[in-house]
């Protein structure tokens, strides 16, 4: 995927983390604090975010990270109190969790993640529009609000990547790791849990289905990496 973009990909300003991050559970990158940013896309590890979160005093963070949250309080959040799709995300994890049923595939977001002779590339899109990008080199862009192509585009990709959520269902078991090279992962940010597509590249672009959302996420790295290469 993303093949022609390498040489642009090298040249973008990207945000800077901080290096404290605690230890996440894959590793696909030399960098901790990027292997942290990784395991947050998929909000499968609310541990994570109660580390960057430990101080909060205010919502939706009261209600995520309580030991007993209401189960009202939650309802709230995953119907779209709040506008981040990774808080609905959390907040349909803990419904679950405590046996609450949930409506099942609403869709928040897709993370499609790329093996290069590098390393890992992973573009994250959210139904809010928000992006998350993580190079091969190990380099991050963050958009949060703008630039009002990359949110369309992050908002599309969503869209496109509906039928498949129809087609298959919700993982049944833990995260695995980042694919191995030669294969690229799909994976759908679910109300009801993790969704996965995954296969050769070529069969995936070939894909009645699959083939539209790799379209969509070249169009939207192209977007990404024009937008942190004018921010240099």
């Amino acid at each position: 995927m993303f093949k022609h973009l390498l040489a642009k990909m090298g040249l973008g300003s990207v945000d800077t983390v901080p290096a404290h991050s605690p230890v996440s559970n894959h590793g696909p990158y030399a960098e901790a604090h990027v292997n942290f940013l990784y395991d947050l896309l998929f909000c499968d590890n609310l541990e994570l975010f109660r580390s960057e979160n430990s101080d909060a005093r205010e919502e939706p963070w009261l209600t995520l990270l309580a030991a007993h949250p209401p189960e009202a309080a939650l309802r709230r959040l995953a119907d779209g109190w709040s506008d981040e799709s990774r808080v609905r995300a959390l907040a349909f994890n803990r419904l679950r969790e405590m046996g609450a049923k949930v409506a099942p595939k609403i869709l928040l977001g897709v993370i499609v993640e790329v093996p290069l002779r590098q390393g890992l590339d992973v573009l994250a899109a959210y139904a809010d529009g928000r992006v998350r990008y993580l190079n091969q080199t190990g380099r991050v862009s963050i958009f949060e609000g703008g630039p009002v192509i990359v949110e369309t585009l992050a908002r599309e990709l969503v869209v496109t990547a509906l039928p498949l959520v129809q087609r298959i269902g919700p993982w049944d078991g833990a995260r695995p790791p980042a694919p191995r090279a030669g294969r690229v992962r799909m994976t759908l940010l679910v109300s009801d849990g993790l969704y996965f597509g995954e296969g050769p590249y070529e069969d995936l672009r070939l894909d009645a289905l699959g083939g539209p959302v790799l379209g969509k996420a070249t169009e939207l790295l192209n977007a990404v990496v024009d937008a942190a290469l004018n921010a240099r």
